[in-house]
């Protein structure tokens, strides 16, 4: 039987397009109901017109920064999945205040929650800019990381197993750069570029679903997971975008401008997935590293099959980007073109 089988599942922030491919692959997995807690009734309403079978679904309209509606919203749940997040890092940055309610605020909220049920399983989505941050959103998103190991060490004698994901940047998520890219070329024939030499991790959705459900079916607790994932130049990303579109719209590729606009507030131009200090408490999964915390109690047995990872930094300067054919390849694969 699957892990998910039959399980309670409460999705916070279910509505975005991670919540929807989470929830598209949990239940292929027949669980007993689904529950999906966010403050945008639109999204919901439209969410429900797309599901054919509504009879596992619960839809509930409430905010993360609400302790009393979590709470009720994790009522007899399994497991709780926290993709709620402020996440643009320029609304973070002229908005610290808002992203620590959302980011820092809605995690404890979500922690305490899951203490007071008995929750079997709770896992936090996190991101690279949580890595020595640059920005307010990196810094919440770091805080809530802790929040989260800490509740796995200091939970009493609840069942509850507390972990983190970490992601990159997810391929067509809502506000990320490719939808924006063929959203300008359509409008104004010109792309805005922030750094021709910027360097983000990326990963697909199918890719940031799986580590999401692989987490919360093998973590002991405590464990920060990192998808191993390719780096991509932006500027040639920029380029295979343009290349492709262009044949789409039936244009030429030189009537297509690339402006370069420098980088926004609170951006830097390469990211960190594991610090050098994070990887000599880290074990090497084959496809993802599972950092643990330097408290680790009897995690480190558990992974004592596993090789330490290599000790150093994980950052997106230190490797090679691929090519523009293997991010054609990629965004093909991935109906992103």
């Amino acid at each position: 039987m699957a892990y998910y089988t039959d399980k309670k599942i409460l999705v916070i922030g279910g509505t975005g397009t991670i919540g929807k491919g989470l929830i598209k692959e949990l239940v292929k997995q027949n669980p007993k109901v689904i529950r999906i807690l966010s403050r945008d009734e639109y999204k919901q309403f439209v969410m429900q017109n797309e599901i054919k079978d509504k009879s596992k679904f619960r839809f509930l309209i409430g905010d993360v920064r609400d302790y009393e509606r979590v709470e009720r919203a994790a009522n007899d749940v399994d497991v709780i999945f926290n993709l709620a997040a402020m996440k643009h890092v320029p609304a973070c940055e002229y908005n610290p205040d808002e992203a620590i309610k959302t980011n820092i605020i809605g995690m404890e909220n979500v922690i305490k929650a899951a203490i007071y049920h008995n929750v079997e399983n709770v896992v936090f989505t996190s991101t690279d800019k949580a890595i020595n941050p640059s920005n307010s959103y990196g810094a919440t998103k770091l805080l809530a990381e802790k929040l989260v190991q800490a509740a796995n060490y200091s939970k009493g004698a609840v069942k509850t197993r507390f972990v983190v994901v970490r992601f990159g940047n997810v391929m067509g998520s809502r506000g990320s750069v490719i939808p924006l890219f063929k959203k300008q070329i359509k409008e104004n024939k010109k792309i805005t570029v922030t750094d021709p030499q910027m360097t983000r991790f990326m990963m697909t959705l199918n890719e940031a679903v799986t580590l999401i459900m692989s987490a919360g079916e093998k973590a002991i607790g405590g464990e920060v997971f990192v998808l191993k994932m390719p780096v991509i130049r932006l500027y040639d990303l920029a380029q295979v975008i343009i290349e492709e579109t262009a044949k789409k719209l039936n244009i030429e590729k030189e009537e297509i401008d690339i402006e370069i606009i420098g980088l926004r507030a609170g951006e830097r131009k390469y990211e960190e997935l594991m610090t050098k200090e994070e990887s000599e408490f880290a074990f090497d999964l084959g496809n993802m590293y599972a950092v643990l915390p330097t408290y680790c109690g009897n995690v480190e047995g558990y992974y004592s099959e596993f090789k330490n990872a290599e000790i150093g930094s994980y950052n997106s300067n230190s490797i090679k980007p691929i090519g523009k054919e293997e991010i054609r390849r990629i965004l093909k694969e991935n109906w992103l073109l």
